[in-house]
């Protein structure tokens, strides 16, 4: 029983004095040398803020319509004897072109009987003033009565109502014979036509349609919000004047080649989509012969670049460059990124256009950039504008 009480108090001294010893050397050790880490800074491109004056685009697509287009209607029947070769879908005609022949023979005789009918009212009509001259004079003498003069000028009156009547019956006849040869009223190219050689036509029936070819029109639709870019008058009733009409880009790619026009906004249509809240817009283009490209043909689909107003002290940016929607990282005078709040004023094809809360010489971040804490140390790159 003594020697495990021995036994067990000697492991606890040499436990005790093992845990002194042990603290004695942690305590007389020598202290590492405390070394801060070095905050490393990382490298990303920026732009140098520089404010300016830019025009506003506003982009829109549609298809080309004819500016001018008619129902070719003959305004007399008969039998067609004659078609212009030009009379064919897609077929080409200049102004007062003849493109129809209506059979003109009971026309041409209508003509007859009415100028055998005005030949005949003349001479009614010379009978008739020979006889009221020779009563005036007879009543002038009192050779005949009051009434038989009265008479006399009766007659003479209708037999003049008769010859008018003679010489608008002629002159309906020779339109009518006019009209059987039915002209082009402008230059154009033929849409559709629906007769044929032999055909009969009724007056009032459609025989082909047409448009001009010397403009086009583009109706594009525009957003009620994107009119203040172009300054347009609200309510502007007819074709804008040539100050208030701004230029117009039009291109498309066809064929494997890209075409494009200049054309202008002549004016906005009267109503508002309710829904869309869309402005169509109503584009002209000339299509002039020595413009070098090729005329705009009907139904192509072009898309649309609108020249707005020139705005100042405005900031454009690669979209890249905004956070949050409102936000951008502007580098301070330590090379640390701050977050700063800023208006934007629309988006444009890959730029964003910032209307306030940046100032010139400012340095704003570029680089997409995942994880940014504010105040963090970076190295930045300047970036050549046109590379943004």
């Amino acid at each position: 029983m003594g020697n495990v009480m021995r036994k067990g108090v000697m492991t606890v001294s040499i436990i005790f004095f093992s845990m002194i010893i042990a603290y004695g050397l942690l305590a007389t050790a020598p202290q590492p040398e405390q070394i801060e880490p070095e905050e490393v800074a990382t490298a990303i491109r920026v732009l140098k803020i520089e404010k300016q004056a830019i025009r506003l685009e506003v982009l829109s697509q549609g298809s080309v319509l004819p500016r001018i287009q008619s129902e070719l209607i003959p305004e007399v029947s008969g039998r067609v004897k004659w078609m212009s070769p030009n009379l064919v879908s897609g077929g080409y005609f200049e102004k007062d072109e003849i493109l129809l022949s209506i059979d003109d023979r009971d026309y041409r005789s209508s003509v007859a009987r009415g100028e055998a009918g005005v030949t005949r009212a003349k001479a009614e009509d010379e009978h008739a003033r020979f006889e009221l001259r020779r009563m005036q004079e007879l009543v002038k003498n009192k050779l005949t009565s009051q009434s038989t003069l009265e008479n006399t000028l009766r007659g003479q009156r209708i037999a003049e109502a008769t010859l008018l009547d003679a010489r608008i019956a002629l002159e309906q006849a020779q339109r009518d014979l006019s009209r059987t040869e039915i002209r082009a009223p402008y230059e154009g190219l033929v849409r559709t036509e629906r007769v044929d050689l032999g055909q009969f036509v009724t007056r009032g029936q459609s025989v082909a349609s047409i448009y001009a070819s010397d403009s086009v029109e583009v109706r594009l639709p525009v957003a009620d919000r994107q009119l203040a870019y172009l300054d347009l008058p609200l309510g502007y009733r007819g074709e804008l004047t040539e100050e208030l009409s701004p230029e117009v880009m039009l291109s498309t790619t066809y064929g494997g080649q890209r075409y494009e026009w200049i054309g202008r906004l002549v004016r906005t249509e009267a109503e508002i989509d309710s829904k869309s809240r869309m402005v169509n817009a109503v584009v002209r283009v000339e299509n002039k012969t020595n413009s070098g490209q090729p005329p705009l043909p009907i139904g192509l689909f072009v898309a649309a670049s609108i020249k707005g107003r020139i705005v100042d002290n405005i900031v454009s940016l690669p979209r890249a460059a905004l956070r949050n929607q409102n936000q951008v990282l502007v580098v301070d005078k330590d090379n640390r990124l701050r977050y700063r709040p800023v208006n934007v004023m629309r988006f444009e094809k890959d730029n964003v256009i910032i209307s306030a809360g940046l100032e010139d010489g400012e340095i704003v971040n570029i680089s997409p950039i995942q994880m940014v804490i504010d105040g963090m140390r970076v190295e930045p790159i300047f970036a050549d504008p046109g590379d943004s």
